[in-house]
């Protein structure tokens, strides 16, 4: 984003805030950069360069036929893993069940790299919604998660998912980014010392949400700064 405002200069478009941390989307604000939600809300000839969460094929598609854009991709590369394994299932004429929570921007952007209208793709977010979910072909099935999940949530989700459907395929390397997984470790160790525990991030990030629940989750206070 630096880079790109030092070459083009202001204004640069970017698809949803680049990251949820309120400092540097603030920053950015301030040098030039635009956030915006639609791709119409974008001018002609305007550079537009999507965010870490990435975006849909659906998006992707409709920039490249938008109006002379130039665009560039900041999708995070474990989210572009995640993504992957997504079209690879479509491809394959395989169903895929994400783990995530419905309305993030990753979630949205991952659930749209699905096209096989043969197949399926499903989204659930707590075990109840396991036992409650009926897929087209268990037999031809696997499951990927939002990189920004709750280590020990997702865990059960997961569980839940393999005695529910026996042959599910998960990924062969976990999809919770490993930055996502060392924060909540630190803090459960945190949480083991102190009385309170005050996470510095944005309200929006799930990364901080998760990190306040973890410590509330061991009999914490925890507030947002």
């Amino acid at each position: 984003m630096k880079n790109a405002l030092a070459i083009y200069g202001a204004p640069i478009y970017v698809r949803h805030e680049v990251v949820h941390n309120r400092y540097v989307v603030d920053s950015l604000r301030e040098r030039g950069a635009i956030f915006i939600e639609q791709i119409s809300e974008v001018p002609d000839g305007a550079i537009l360069i999507f965010s870490a969460h990435g975006v849909s094929q659906a998006v992707r598609n409709e920039a490249k036929k938008s109006r002379d854009l130039t665009v560039f991709d900041a999708t995070c590369p474990l989210v572009t893993k995640v993504h992957m394994e997504v079209a690879r299932a479509s491809r394959r004429g395989e169903e895929s069940i994400l783990i995530g929570h419905a309305g993030h921007p990753e979630v949205e952007g991952t659930m749209g790299q699905y096209s096989n209208p043969e197949g399926g793709m499903y989204l659930v977010e707590s075990p109840d919604d396991v036992w409650k979910l009926t897929v087209k072909n268990e037999e031809k099935l696997s499951f990927m998660t939002q990189t920004t999940l709750s280590v020990d949530d997702t865990s059960d989700v997961i569980d839940a998912l393999r005695k529910r459907f026996p042959k599910i395929v998960g990924p062969r390397k976990d999809d919770i980014c490993y930055a996502t997984t060392n924060r909540q470790e630190a803090v459960r160790a945190l949480a083991e010392q102190a009385e309170v525990v005050l996470v510095v991030g944005s309200k929006n990030s799930s990364n901080s949400n998760r990190l306040a629940e973890l410590a509330q989750r061991m009999g914490k206070s925890a507030f947002f700064d």
